[in-house]
């Protein structure tokens, strides 16, 4: 079994029973999703498990040091990368704004592989967005733990700003439409083609 192929079912294992905030789809579509979008980036296989993997230490009881141990060191520092900093005195509505002002400053020093990573997750999540917004409007984001449309857009919009030197991807470029299409109040489908 190749890393890429050994990211899949570790994080699909991780991942089991865990449904997206919106909704009941199957979390591992999203790293799997997010994946296919770094792949139009990079065949690197240990940047793909990361991406794979991107959301197992966060979100489930997976540590950075398991990773470390199946995935090796480079795909452990790519996937600390996209790890946000839990505060255990803080519910995750109350942590949001200084967890996000975190992660851009790690992503702002970060190299080219995590920056893939970081625009792979990133890409997959405005695609979602863009589908509960067009079925929600702005009342999508009372799924969220940051639930104010002008916060949320200023973490998006600084994420593309972090992410300018993938701006000659096709990935980058479909991130900012669907920024624009989510933030902008965009109606027609047009630019998505």
């Amino acid at each position: 079994m190749n890393i890429v192929e050994k990211a899949l079912h570790f994080a699909t294992d991780a991942h089991s029973g865990q449904v997206r905030k919106s909704g009941t789809t199957p979390y591992i579509l999203h790293p799997v999703e997010a994946a296919s979008i770094a792949a139009t980036i990079t065949d690197d296989p240990e940047i793909l498990a990361a991406v794979i993997l991107h959301d197992t230490v966060e979100d489930t009881d997976v540590t950075i040091e398991d990773i470390r141990r199946e995935f090796g060191d480079r795909v452990a520092d790519i996937v600390s990368g996209d790890t946000e900093e839990a505060d255990d005195q803080l519910s995750r509505e109350e942590s949001w704004m200084e967890r996000k002002k975190s992660s851009l400053a790690v992503l702002a020093g970060s190299n080219r592989d995590v920056k893939i990573m970081w625009l792979s997750d990133k890409l997959s999540n405005m695609r979602s967005f863009c589908r509960l917004y067009w079925n929600e409007g702005d009342e999508m984001w009372r799924h969220f733990h940051q639930q104010d449309i002008r916060i949320q857009e200023w973490y998006y919009r600084s994420i593309a700003d972090a992410l300018a030197e993938l701006r000659d991807t096709d990935a980058y470029q479909e991130y900012l439409v669907r920024l624009n299409k989510v933030f902008g109040g965009k109606d027609d489908e047009s630019e998505l083609n």
